[in-house]
């Protein structure tokens, strides 16, 4: 019979070769980087003052060494751990760097034979002043005519999160002037319809930090005297459109709905709209409202243009096409998307030019012919501008606000 300290003695003995065994083994043959999570540093957010956080994890072996980069710069290097779990704190004075964008990288290795690594890196803005932002004054007085825009320019004394201006129950996104502006603007579109009076104006500005300001002022809708017109076209046009297509008004007004909810925060104009095509003359001005047996009163939210025939219509502006096709009112119609809400569309060619949906074009690209398929009494180009789905004057968007 064994002597009861003589197990003890071998039970341990066991136990310690069994131990220094797994950890040879480990070693040698271990391929598993260490897993560590950054804790209290999120990806893509904004910070003041000193950030506190830690590295936390752990090795199957143990974690040998930590190396920090701030903005490719070494700021740490081989900080011993030799260790298997580690809680690592992380400090980061905000207030000794520049406000802007900025990128911290981790490199943790662990101590066996391959020296397994893991990679840990996190976007982060700075931002350690007070907000602050002033609405632009405005030459006509925060004063609009109905079916305009209302343009905003909003100042401020750094990089924003977001900024928007309320007016009724409708939100518009202000977006950045040009790249890295600090002068943000917004084109808040008014109905032809729309009562002429005083309205309240309501600007949020957010931070990255999240922080807020609200500005409030008021502007003033003026009334437009919209002239009225007879339309004489044949009353088979309509009839004879679905020999080419069964797309119906509504399609292409749904079309449009969902183009405009889709359209990206980005600005892809720059300056003034073209007029596209050598106009020489305005058949239907926008606003007029419009008699026709066919379809009723109705107000013309577009400018009718007429040039030589078959003249060629451009895009007004850079911008991408996001519709090319036939419908039995427009004919063959494009729309292009210039961001931020803003569609151009170009009603009732002839044909089109060789483009696609999808493509990216500039302005003065080719987009088709000018034509009369659709309802229409002869040759002319309907062109429209709508931001956030709301027909306003195209005329404007050729002035030098836009």
């Amino acid at each position: 019979m064994i002597p009861h300290g003589r197990y003890i003695f071998i039970i341990g003995l066991l136990a310690l070769s069994g131990y220094i065994a797994r950890r040879v083994h480990l070693y040698y043959c271990n391929t598993t980087p260490p897993q560590i999570l950054i804790i209290g540093f999120e990806d893509d957010k904004g910070y003041a003052g000193e950030v506190t956080g830690s590295l936390k994890g752990s090795s199957p072996y143990k974690i040998s060494h930590i190396s920090m980069w701030l903005n490719d710069k070494l700021i740490h290097k081989d900080f011993k751990i030799n260790r298997r779990h580690i809680d690592h704190p992380i400090s980061i004075p905000i207030n000794t760097i520049p406000d802007g964008q900025h990128c911290i990288k981790f490199e943790i290795i662990d101590a066996t034979k391959h020296q397994n690594k893991t990679e840990l890196q996190r976007s982060f803005y700075t931002d350690n002043l007070d907000l602050q932002a002033n609405l632009v004054p405005a030459s006509n007085g925060y004063r609009v005519q109905q079916g305009r825009c209302l343009y905003l320019q909003l100042q401020t004394n750094k990089q924003i999160k977001s900024a928007q201006a309320k007016f009724l129950n409708n939100t518009y996104n202000f977006f950045p002037e040009r790249k890295n502006s600090l002068i943000y603007e917004v084109m808040i579109p008014i109905e032809c319809e729309q009562d002429a009076d005083q309205y309240p104006l309501t600007v949020q500005v957010t931070d990255r930090l999240g922080n807020t300001l609200v500005l409030e002022n008021k502007f003033e809708v003026l009334s437009f005297p919209f002239k009225r017109k007879i339309l004489n076209v044949a009353g088979d046009k309509l009839r004879s459109e679905l020999e080419f297509t069964q797309l119906q008004e509504a399609d292409l007004e749904t079309a449009l709905e969902k183009l405009s909810a889709q359209s990206p925060q980005e600005k892809y104009w720059i300056g003034t709209f073209d007029v596209p095509l050598v106009m020489k003359g305005i058949t239907t001005d926008f606003g007029v409202i419009r008699t026709s047996q066919d379809r009723g009163r109705r107000v013309h939210k577009a400018l009718d243009l007429v040039a030589d025939p078959k003249s060629v219509i451009w895009a007004s502006a850079n911008g991408v096409v996001v519709l090319k096709d036939r419908f039995t009112h427009s004919g063959n119609t494009v729309v292009i998307d210039h961001g931020c809400g803003v569609l151009s569309m170009y009603y009732h060619l002839h044909d089109f030019a060789d483009i696609v949906v999808g493509q990216r074009v500039k302005k003065g690209a080719p987009l088709g012919r000018m034509g009369m398929t659709g309802y229409a009494s002869g040759e002319h180009l309907h062109w429209e501008i709508r931001v956030k789905n709301i027909a306003v004057d195209p005329m404007q968007w050729t002035q030098r606000w836009a």
